[in-house]
């Protein structure tokens, strides 16, 4: 029996044309992380406060690592309502709502400003863009419309990035530097597209039907670990769960050594340049652990920005085709959509 063939599910599936967004997603980021934010260097701050949900949020995960390895920063996401009890406006806040209007968002963004904060939004437009157009110091940064927020993440992630290097938060890279990455994760993304019908992404797709899914990362890559099982969530419509080394190997790592574990597959995102006792740690793993199938996900990078960002392309393409093989379109999301109709009717 022959397999499925990825483009003719595509064509009729992915109604709203998911994998054409992930298509663009370099050029997204190359678009991006190119623009002229108008903020003035100001690293000033006691720390930065991430607010954002879902596909919007995802993006204060990753900033928080590559403060976590080399900013100068504390970087905390919150994803709830308000602001957390410790905030104060010696902290810069990051909202994120790609349309918006994520309540939220909102409802922390007008707290931190009630409370004279400085809010850094990114949206495509909406209520989040009128509060900051009345905000003395905060600022609003558009990105383009029109997109599902989980396909925008190269809009997103790129301003965020733009924003922290503009305001000397985070360290920039060279134009060069920047520009040969994007070049390689060009050619990585050709790579991944899953219409070729063959390679890693669609292979591994394919062994993942039927399947639990559980993600390991280590710490530096946990942000597009948490993304992945996200991103299978919601554009596979299937339960996935991420941890990480090494604190799983304190608790989960028992389950995965049972024989319960048996019909789970083990998705480990692993890199270069980690600590030798985390490298030995996922080393025992593979050697004892025996989930059908284990699949480890080299997420290729001269740095941890480039590694975030492979994993982060390459797992888009993994959910996009684990939906596909089980007639889900990739950008359908019923439940979210009948959730915020009830809210709607909340007062």
């Amino acid at each position: 029996m022959s397999e499925p063939d990825f483009n003719e599910l595509l064509l009729n599936l992915d109604k709203r044309d998911m994998a054409g967004y992930t298509r663009n997603f370099v050029d997204d980021l190359r678009s991006s992380m190119s623009i002229e934010v108008g903020i003035e260097e100001d690293n000033d701050w006691s720390g930065v406060l991430c607010l954002g949900m879902g596909g919007s949020g995802a993006g204060g995960l990753f900033l928080k690592s590559l403060s976590d390895e080399s900013g100068g920063l504390p970087f905390v996401v919150w994803t709830d309502y308000g602001v957390p009890s410790w905030w104060g406006p010696d902290w810069l806040v990051i909202a994120t709502s790609y349309s918006g209007n994520t309540e939220e968002t909102l409802d922390g963004v007008r707290e931190a400003i009630s409370n004279g904060g400085t809010v850094v939004g990114i949206c495509s437009g909406g209520e989040l863009e009128d509060l900051l157009a009345d905000a003395d110091g905060s600022v609003c940064l558009k990105v383009p419309s029109g997109q599902m927020p989980r396909s925008a993440f190269g809009h997103i992630f790129g301003t965020q990035l733009s924003a922290c290097w503009a305001l000397g938060i985070l360290p920039k890279p060279s134009l060069e530097e920047i520009s040969e990455m994007l070049e390689r994760l060009s050619s990585s993304s050709n790579e991944a597209d899953i219409s070729s019908n063959s390679g890693l992404t669609s292979t591994l797709s394919r062994s993942l039907v039927g399947r639990e899914i559980g993600i390991v990362s280590p710490k530096c890559l946990s942000a597009a670990a948490y993304r992945f099982s996200c991103q299978i969530n919601e554009n596979s419509a299937k339960f996935a769960r991420s941890t990480e080394i090494p604190e799983m190997n304190h608790n989960e790592i028992v389950a995965w050594s049972n024989k319960s574990s048996e019909g789970c597959a083990l998705l480990l995102l692993s890199c270069e340049g980690l600590h030798p006792r985390t490298s030995s740690r996922i080393e025992w793993m593979l050697n004892e652990i025996e989930a059908s199938p284990t699949w480890v996900i080299d997420c290729e990078g001269e740095t941890l920005l480039e590694r975030l960002l492979y994993a982060a392309h390459v797992t888009d393409w993994v959910s996009i085709g684990l939906a596909l093989l089980t007639d889900e379109d990739p950008s359908d999301m019923p439940a979210i959509e009948s959730l915020k109709s009830h809210l709607a009717g909340v007062q």
